[in-house]
């Protein structure tokens, strides 16, 4: 379980192919204080579980399913990711409830600058769009963010000076991919009316 609040950048240093799957190497800072082999530490929002270390990186490996429904297979060495480490009983809860669960890759439609913050413009897939509502919870990239604006299969959200330097969201453009995780109440709320058949879709 992840809060959404991102506590460093890392830079992926290798990305190697491991049967179906991919070994991807992070070289990292402040999460690497106390992260041993089997913890779960969440890269670009998406739940991995740390298979090696060493004084300055880690690895984890990433396979098929994961590769199938998040931006991991997308990974090369030099790019920037944000990592964010399991919650712990008793922190405190400054974001939302984050599993580190990807639902899908979106796309980055629109960036438009404004005197002190950013707005993205993110496109999703249309069966989505009943789990985004407005100044609904949402994880963009592990990011814990608010929807300011929801108009069908896309949202708006509004980027703070200091999430831009935090995290990755300084340096997306428009046409970028990112990791979607929905709220998980929402979820919930979802697959209880389905169960009563009144929410086929989703």
């Amino acid at each position: 379980m992840f809060t959404g609040l991102i506590e460093e950048t890392g830079t992926i240093t290798g990305v190697d192919v491991n049967g179906g799957g991919l070994d991807i190497t992070v070289r990292a800072h402040t999460t690497l204080d106390d992260l041993k082999i089997d913890d779960s530490i969440a890269l670009d929002g998406c739940c991995q579980t740390v298979v090696r270390r060493t004084e300055t990186e880690f690895t984890v490996t990433a396979v098929e399913e994961t590769l199938r429904k998040t931006t991991l297979g997308e990974f090369v060495a030099g790019r920037v990711v944000n990592l964010e480490r399991a919650i712990r009983v008793g922190d405190r809860l400054g974001g939302h409830f984050v599993q580190g669960h990807v639902d899908c890759v979106g796309e980055v439609r629109e960036r438009t600058q404004l005197e002190t913050s950013r707005l993205y413009r993110i496109a999703f897939p249309e069966r989505f769009a009943r789990l985004v509502i407005p100044v609904g919870s949402l994880a963009i990239n592990g990011v814990s963010l608010t929807a300011a604006e929801v108009d069908g299969a896309s949202c708006t959200v509004s980027i703070i000076p200091h999430t831009m330097t935090m995290t990755t969201f300084g340096t997306l453009e428009a046409g970028d991919r990112v990791n979607l995780e929905f709220d998980m109440l929402g979820k919930y709320v979802a697959g209880i009316l389905k169960a009563n058949g009144s929410n086929p879709e989703v």
